[in-house]
């Protein structure tokens, strides 16, 4: 009998929404799930008729992470380690240097390498019933999807450091007075909420977003004169760019711009 996908993907305008669609796992990540997530990413980040992108789940959690029953029957070290490098790392590079705008929306429990999907992303809008936790050290892992380098850019080292040394369930609340969320939405405006919010950014100069996001990332690992000569060579990019000309028109005229994202 043929599965049914653990990822699907819908389109409205120029959204799309991924959903991790296995709630009776709790969207855990076995192997077949991190590919599909894994190709449904990639796609949208190389899709020009997308501007912006939202990264969800299904039922009670948005993602608790690996499959641990899976994990049981892993081969070893060595494989958790490729699963690693061949899933979960190209997964948070690409949430991280896609030129789209990324939001989660994070409609229950994100845990371990479902926190981490959530930090990559560029906004994070919660449910009141959203919950967060590391996790890793609970089973005795280290870290990894990627949040050893995000946690601290997001909430310092100090913050990161006991989030990962002593694992606790994060209410929304208090997710958001970490900074580790942008907005807390009732639970069921959640979704509207978040398709607003990707809509208003899909329609602006994504031709920037996608500059600033590179800059910030340049920057992270760069000395200070090395990020200004990186933000100097963006302005020419975005200077050359149809969406600067119709923003400069419009805000001299006094209209609201039209962006196209060329």
């Amino acid at each position: 009998m043929t599965q049914p996908p653990a990822v699907t993907t819908s389109t409205r305008g120029p959204v799309r929404t991924i959903r991790l669609d296995r709630p009776a796992r709790m969207n855990s990540l076995d192997l077949s799930t991190r590919r599909q997530l894994l190709t449904a990413v990639q796609t949208a980040a190389d899709d020009p008729e997308v501007r912006a992108v939202v990264l969800t789940g299904t039922g009670r959690a948005f993602c608790v992470g690996q499959d641990l029953e899976e994990a049981r029957t892993a081969p070893g070290p060595d494989a958790m380690a490729n699963a690693v490098r061949e899933h979960y790392s190209p997964l948070i590079r690409t949430l991280l240097t896609t030129p789209k705008p990324v939001i989660a929306a994070v409609n229950g429990v994100a845990a371990g390498a479902g926190m981490a999907l959530a930090l990559a992303c560029d906004v994070r809008i919660a449910a009141t019933s959203a919950t967060f936790t590391t996790a890793f050290a609970g089973i005795g892992l280290s870290c990894d999807t990627g949040i050893s380098w995000t946690l601290p850019r997001i909430a310092g080292r100090a913050v990161a450091i006991d989030l990962l040394l002593r694992p606790r369930l994060l209410g929304a609340a208090e997710a958001l007075d970490l900074g580790l969320v942008h907005q807390v939405s009732a639970d069921e405006d959640l979704h509207a909420t978040v398709h607003r919010s990707a809509a208003a950014l899909a329609a602006g100069p994504t031709v920037a977003f996608a500059a600033m996001k590179a800059a910030v990332t340049h920057a992270s690992a760069s000395t200070l004169d090395a990020a200004l000569e990186y933000e100097a060579r963006q302005i020419a990019h975005t200077g050359a760019s149809d969406d600067y000309r119709l923003g400069l028109d419009a805000f001299l005229t006094k209209q609201r711009p039209s962006f196209t994202g060329r």
